[in-house]
Parts: C-alpha cells; structure tokens; sequence
C-alpha cells in the first residue's frame, strides 16, 4: 500500500480542477507534481475499496457497484493528465515517472481485482440479479464487472493471484518499455537533405520537412523523418531511389536496431507472459481471452473474415504489380523492382488512370477548413456545435480547446485538439479522455481529445492533408463523437467503453462524409484562390477512392493476420522475429510490401494491450460501416434526420450500455454481412 501523503488531494491543482471551463489549471502543474498525487491518489481509491469490501450491510448496486464505479476520482483525474502528457508531450522526467508508474497501477488494479471480500459482494449480487429487476443497463453493468473479475483472476487460488499479479505487473512494464523505445528510434532518426537531393518534391512536403529540419537544429536544409506525414508523402514522390531505401529500411526496422531502443526481447517477453496469463485464467489462448467479451468470440471467426480478404487482396496487389512493373521498365529502370518503389510508381499509376496526382488535391485540404467540416458534419447529424476558446492553457500551446454546445445553446462537454507532429509526442492518432461523460452520482460532462501528427507548416503558411490524413481527421472525430456525445448513467459503459470490434465503427463510418460532395464543395477550398476543388478533380479522386486497395489491404491484412497468428497460439515463439518471417512465407507475402506494422514497432499490440488479439477489429467494425453509410445512401440524402438520429441514438450515444449486436440492430434493421467492405476497398 502506498506511504500516506502530505498531498491535499481536495485542493492540487492535478485532482481539484479549476482552470477556465472546469480544465486542469496547466500553468499550476509541473512534472514534478505527478508521483506524489499518485501515490495520494493511490491510497485514497485504497481507503475506497477497504471501505466497500468491508462494508458489514447486504450488498446493494448503490453500496457495491455505484460505490466501486464512482471511486477513484481523484486517480482518474491524476491519471489522464499524465498518461495524455506521456503520449502527447512527453520528456525523460515523464518516461521515468511512467516506467515507475505503470508498475504502481498494474499492482493496484491486480489488488482490486483479486480482493476477494469485495469480489463476494459483487458475486452476491450477480447471483441475485434476476430478484433485483435491474434497468437493462445496470443489469449489463453487473454482468460484466462480474465477468471482468473472473477474467482477472477473482477465482484462482492465492499462488494463482500472485502469480497473475505479478505477469500483470511486468506485462505493463514491457509495454512501457515498448512505447518509449518506438519513440526513441522515432525520435532520433532524421535523414537531413539539401536542395540537390530532393527532385520531384511538392512544395507542400518540402515546407514540412524544412520545417522538421529547422526543428532538429537544420535550418537551411530538409528532414525526412519517421513520421507518416513525412515518410509516406517522401516515398510517394522522391525521385531518388537511393533516398527512398534508406528512408523504407529506417521506417521497417524501427524497434529493430540493436542496442537499449531494440524491443525484439520486451515482444518476446510479452508473448510467453500473456500465453502463461491465459492458461493461468484457463483459456486456450490469448486470443480466445482477449475474444472472449467480443463481437467475434473467436479466433475462427475472425480468420472467416480476415482469410477472404487476404486471398482477393493478394489478387489485386500481384495484378497491380505488373502495371508498376511496366511504368519503371518505361522510365528506364534496370533495378529490381522492391519495397521502396511501390509507393512511387503508384502514384504515377494514378495519374495515369486518373490524370491527376496528390499533389493536385492537397492545396485544397486545408487542415482548418478539415477541421470546420469535421464540425460541419456533426452539426448537420446531430445538431451540436462548436466554439473555439483561444488563449487557454493545456499540456502544450499547439493544442486547441472547443466548446461542445447541444441544439439549445446548453454545454455538452468540451473538446481539445493538437494536430502537429513533434519530439516529444508519440507517432500515430488517437483519441482519449480527460473526462468521460456520464450521469451516475452527480455526473460527469466529457472533456475528449484528438491527437494528431500533422506536419507542422512554416509560420504564417496554411497546414496541407492528403486525402488520407483528412480521413484521419474525420475518423478520430469519429471517436471523440463517440465520447461527447454519450448519454449512458454508469461511468464503465460510457462512449467508447464498448467491445474492441465495436468501437472502430463511429470512427470509420464518420470517415465516409468527408467526401460528401456538398462537404467537399463547402470546405475543399483553394489555400491560395479560395476556389472550391472543381467538380473533374472531385469526380478523380472518387473515381480513384479503391486506387491501391491490393497494396493497402496487404499492408492491414497481413499485420493482423501476425497480430493473431502470436496470439493464438496456446504458447509463444521463442524467436518472434523469425515467427513473422514463416508467417508471412506461409501467407505468401509478396516481399515488395511490407507490413503496416512490423512487430517490433507494432505499437497497437505491444506498446500496452489495447489492439493485441484486436488489430482485426477495424476491418470487423469495416463491415459495418460499409454497410450502415449504404443506409443513408439508400435514403439519397447522406443527413437523412430519422437515420442521424437513430444512429445518434444507437450507435454514438450507447456507448457499451447494450450489447453491440443489438445496437446495431435497433440502427439498420440487421447484421451485414462482408461483401459490402469488400465492395467497397475495391476487391469484388
């Protein structure tokens, strides 16, 4: 148990928060502030969950369930602040505070997990549900906080406890290890050009990668570096080859470079750990305990979807193959054709078939303008709007805070944004809470955030997206729709507290509206002429929206296909490395793609547990969303209000208060079957 505190947990400014519109005060709040709250925080939930187990009263929801899911306040609090300041804008105070941290909560939460005074409360009322004529989400609640239990161990012996305890605890502290690895190898990496070395460039990217230069100390000169908003548009149109290999083999081998950043051990590690986990809760797999309280249920079921799409996606990259094979043989390439040329000659395989590039859409996707029909779109479906507050502070200057308003003028919540790519923030774009929105107690509003990893524009220059970083946009939008707009009473069943194959739905689905024409026409405005993207150019580039399915859907496929390949095995390869290898061999990879995610920064899987046993997910929830923006098309107006608002009410207001099935129900009448995704990314 933590040492008592000096801490006042009622007044720090990390607990107790009272900076403009109900935020964190940041100007209050040092690096050094974060482990004493914690440990404060950490015996104040103790005292909590001491005061519920040992209660001497019948066990009531209001005494046991309510009590457990209200406690904790001040840790919740204390926690968001440092784990979004650990992914967003991190240093070597916060990492060394997180390698002691994640330890400190893994022990904590294995402690509650396994209190057995307390699991006997929740057991008591779990076995008298049926007497005690629940709502439907309270019912649900039990239901899974009681499973939950069984799944972290509430019924093994003491050795077992201590033994799942304990590969809990080194679990979180590999995953950390993971994380801050990846962004070191991401971080310290940079191959700086000069005006000689970069042919064949968009003004575009080399304004970011001046920019990145200048960051990294170079001004004058140009930094390709590991961030997607560099590397994938530098790969797409550098006419040196040279340049582009050496830029593919530092992105491949993140993770893999020898020495303290190398995480081929922490993957190893990882893997026998969680195999011993899930024979130890009596489980065949990983998979099948990570599957276990999903829309799959199971290993077979995700290969049902996963091994067709393989299949047609291997077609389409073999039969796209031998187009860029004749493009290279046609610009006089002798060079074998490899890895690092596919994203090249893609891209004047489009303009072949398309007569245009993307570089011709980029003027017109202003990151601001993305941003307005982002909320544009949500005011249209559901009525609620948005209004900027500049001036206040947060974790760093870059980030944005909004005002969420419902139809009426009321607050529903607030909204924060930090778009740009830096040092100190980790790669990738996701979507967290400060606050999740619920109305158990005296509630909660939401106070949701995206992260993003734009390339930042020179001073005083408009920030450009490719078509694909605006859908980025619009599917972490899609998340914090998800979050804000939630309507549940119980905190744990709240937005995105929903199964790992329900909850990429609101965002893939929200991605669909950003080509809306009537969105395009009112926010795909000229950076320079303020013209809207005429209607040929709009018209190629959804013409051309399945251009690339084969090697897209190879990359996505073939990381998910290892994700469970590892995980659903009943042990773990002593040699992972070697273990993705023979993987790929046996699928027939073609070695001139690469995997999205290669293991060793494959940051969804082993950088924590979210996505492990889970990658497939996106294209599970993909099947829906295919199929549930078909229902608006079907309608011939993309804002039909009766589907707004029963998607509104079924989908991004539910959160987990139901089973996702029945939601999905209660929206489009039916479950979807595959081949309306498939229909969709272009391989039917």
């Amino acid at each position: 148990m933590p040492m008592p505190s000096a801490v006042d947990l009622a007044a720090h400014p990390l607990t107790t928060w009272q900076g403009p519109l109900g935020l964190p005060d940041f100007t209050r709040i040092g690096d050094g502030d974060f482990s004493g709250v914690f440990d404060a925080a950490l015996a104040a939930h103790e005292a909590e969950i001491e005061a519920i187990s040992g209660n001497a009263e019948t066990p009531t929801i209001e005494n046991t369930l309510a009590a457990l899911e209200l406690g904790g306040e001040a840790l919740d609090h204390v926690s968001s602040i440092f784990w979004c300041r650990a992914g967003a804008h991190t240093n070597e105070a916060i990492q060394a505070l997180e390698r002691d941290i994640s330890p400190k909560m893994s022990r904590h939460f294995s402690a509650i997990s396994m209190n057995e005074r307390l699991f006997a409360r929740i057991d008591e009322l779990y076995q008298r549900r049926d007497a005690l004529k629940l709502d439907a989400e309270t019912l649900r609640v039990l239901e899974k906080t009681w499973k939950n239990f069984v799944r972290s161990g509430a019924r093994l012996d003491a050795a077992g406890k201590k033994r799942l305890a304990a590969i809990n605890e080194e679990l979180s502290s590999l995953g950390t290890n993971f994380g801050q690895n990846l962004l070191a190898d991401e971080r310290d990496w940079a191959l700086f050009l000069d005006e000689a070395d970069i042919a064949g460039l968009p003004e575009f990217l080399k304004s970011a990668m001046a920019e990145a230069a200048e960051m990294r100390g170079q001004k004058g000169r140009y930094a390709v570096t590991l961030s997607r908003s560099i590397y994938e548009p530098f790969s797409t149109f550098s006419e040196r080859r040279d340049l582009r290999e050496i830029a593919f083999r530092a992105f491949t081998m993140r993770g893999q470079n020898g020495g303290a950043t190398d995480n081929t051990a922490v993957v190893r590690d990882m893997l026998r750990l969680r195999a011993e986990k899930a024979k130890l809760l009596g489980y065949a797999s990983y998979a099948a305990l990570k599957l276990d309280d999903t829309m799959a249920k199971t290993p077979e079921a995700v290969h049902k979807l996963l091994d067709p799409v393989w299949e047609k996606a291997l077609e389409k990259a073999a039969s796209d193959q031998i187009e860029l094979h004749r493009l290279a043989a046609e610009a006089g390439s002798n060079e074998e054709f490899a890895a690092w040329d596919w994203r090249f000659y893609q891209e004047k395989l489009r303009a072949e078939k398309f007569a245009f590039d993307e570089s011709e859409l980029k003027p017109y996707l202003q990151l601001d303008r993305i941003i307005d029909a982002c909320f544009d779109v949500a005011t249209k479906l559901f009525g609620i709007s948005f209004e900027e507050k500049k001036g206040i502070a947060t974790w760093h200057p870059d980030a944005r805070v909004f005002i969420v308003r419902n139809a009426d003028g009321s607050e529903r919540g607030l909204f924060l944004a930090d778009y740009f790519a830096r040092p100190s923030k980790r790669s990738g774009a996701w979507m967290s809470a400060l606050k999740s929105g619920y109305k158990l107690g005296d509630g909660s509003r939401p106070v949701i955030y995206n992260i993003m990893n734009f390339a930042k524009p020179p001073e005083g220059e408009a920030a450009l997206l490719s078509v694909d970083e605006a859908k980025t946009l619009f599917h972490e939008f899609g998340h914090a729709l998800h979050g804000m707009l939630t309507e549940v009473t119980w905190p744990s069943v709240a937005g995105t507290s929903v199964s790992r194959d329900f909850v990429e739905l609101p965002s893939q689905l929200y991605e669909h509206w950003l080509t809306v024409p009537a969105v395009l026409e009112k926010h795909a405005l000229h950076v320079r002429t303020g013209k809207p993207m005429p209607k040929a150019l709009v018209d190629k580039m959804l013409a051309a929206r399945t251009f690339g399915a084969g090697f897209a859907t190879v990359e996505f496929t073939a990381s998910a296909l290892v994700d469970m390949a590892y995980h659903a095995r009943p042990d773990a390869p002593e040699e992972p490395l070697r273990f993705e290898a023979e993987t790929l061999e046996k699928l027939n990879m073609p070695d001139t793609i690469a995997m999205r995610h290669r293991t060793p920064h494959f940051g969804h899987i082993f950088a924590g547990d979210g996505y492990s046993a889970g990658y497939y997910s996106y294209m599970w929830s993909e099947v829906l969303d295919a199929d549930a923006f078909a229902a608006f098309e079907e309608t011939g107006d993309p804002f039909n209000p009766a589907l707004a608002e029963l998607l509104r009410k079924n989908i991004y207001a539910a959160g987990g208060s139901k089973d996702p099935e029945k939601l999905y129900t209660a929206f489009r009448g039916k479950m979807p079957s595959p081949e309306a995704m498939m229909a969709k990314r272009g391989l039917v």
